[in-house]
C-alpha cells in the first residue's frame, strides 16, 4: 500500500499514521465537505488557480467558508510537495476540507471550524498499452444529485457506478440523464464527429474538469472545431471517436461501449493529435515556459 509519508492536517505536518481525525467530524458522518486533486509535474502543482477557483466554487455551494487565502493554499501545498518528494517524479496532492467536528445534526452547526486535510503521493498513470489499444466503457442511467458540480466528499453513487463497469469489464461508466450523456462516473467525456470535437456543457450534472478544460483550450488554439454541446446517448453511440479526461487518465481513449465497437474500434487521429498537444503543454510546464 502506498502511504505518504506526512500530511497536513488543521494547520501542522505530521507523520500519516500519526493524522486522526474525531469520529463526529461531519465528513465523516455527513459526507459534508469537498476536495480537490492536483497534479504536479517537476515539482510544480498544475495549473493551481483554476483547482483553486474550483475549491471555491464547490465551499460556496455548500456555504462553507473559504479557510485560508490562495497564497496561503499554495504554500501549505508546495510544502506538501516538498515533505513527500524523494524521487522529484510526478505526483498528486489530495486536498479535503470538512465542516468539521460538531454534535450530529443534519443543520449547519454555528462557530466551528473546518477541518483541513492534505497529502501527496506518487501520481499513476494509465497503463501505456490501455492509450495504444484504448478502453471499454458502458452507459447508465445517471442516478446522482442535482448537484454534481459540487466536487463533494459524497461519491458513494460514483462509487457504485464506477464498480457496475467494472464488474463488466469496462474502465468507465458514461452517465445518461433523460436522453442525454453528462459525464464519466470519475472523467468528463468527449466526442469526435468527422474531426469536429464535441462535450457536453458545463451545468448543475456537470464537474468542471481542469482537464476538460485545458483540452477544449488546445483544441481551440490549435484550429480544431470544438463546441460544448448536449450529445444524447444515440450520438454518442454513433461518434467516430469517444474519450474520457480526468487528471490522472488525462486523454484516454474509449474503444467500446456498450461492447459495440466505436468508430473503427481503435483510438482515432483526434485522439493522436490532442494527446500529444497536452504532452507538450506538459513539458512546456515543467519548464516553466507555461503556467
Amino acid at each position: 500500500m502506498n502511504i505518504p509519508q506526512r500530511v497536513f492536517l488543521n494547520g501542522r505536518f505530521m507523520p500519516a499514521e500519526s493524522a486522526t481525525i474525531p469520529v463526529f467530524d461531519r465528513g465523516f458522518i455527513f459526507g459534508d465537505g469537498v476536495y480537490e486533486v492536483i497534479p504536479v509535474y517537476g515539482r510544480r502543482l498544475f495549473r493551481l488557480p483554476n483547482h483553486l477557483a474550483r475549491l471555491d466554487m464547490s465551499l460556496a455551494a455548500i456555504g462553507l467558508g473559504q479557510p485560508m487565502s490562495h497564497a496561503r493554499w499554495a504554500e501549505i501545498l508546495e510544502q506538501v510537495v516538498r515533505e513527500n518528494d524523494d524521487t522529484g517524479g510526478d505526483m498528486s496532492v489530495y486536498l479535503q476540507v470538512t465542516r468539521g467536528v460538531a454534535p450530529r445534526d443534519h443543520a449547519y452547526p454555528k462557530n466551528v471550524s473546518p477541518t483541513v486535510f492534505a497529502y501527496a503521493q506518487p501520481l499513476t498513470y494509465p497503463d501505456p498499452a490501455q492509450l495504444r489499444r484504448g478502453v471499454n466503457a458502458v452507459t447508465v442511467p445517471d442516478v446522482r444529485w442535482s448537484r454534481c458540480d459540487i466536487k463533494a466528499i459524497a461519491l458513494l453513487p460514483n462509487v457504485m457506478l464506477r464498480q457496475h463497469a467494472v464488474e463488466r469489464d469496462a474502465a468507465e461508466a458514461i452517465l445518461i440523464r433523460d436522453g442525454v450523456m453528462t459525464e464519466g462516473a470519475a472523467s468528463n467525456i468527449f466526442i469526435v464527429e468527422a474531426g469536429h470535437l464535441v462535450t457536453p456543457p458545463k451545468g448543475l450534472f456537470i464537474l468542471p474538469g481542469i482537464t476538460r478544460d485545458l483540452v477544449v483550450e488546445l483544441a481551440r488554439a490549435h484550429g480544431i472545431p470544438c463546441t460544448e454541446e448536449n450529445v444524447g446517448e444515440a450520438r454518442l453511440l454513433a461518434a467516430d471517436e469517444v474519450w474520457m479526461t480526468s487528471s490522472t487518465k488525462e486523454i484516454m481513449p474509449i474503444v467500446r461501449i456498450n461492447d459495440r465497437p466505436v468508430g473503427s474500434g481503435k483510438p482515432g487521429p483526434l485522439h493522436a493529435r490532442l494527446h500529444t498537444l497536452y504532452q507538450e503543454y506538459k513539458r512546456a510546464f515543467r519548464a516553466g515556459e507555461v503556467d
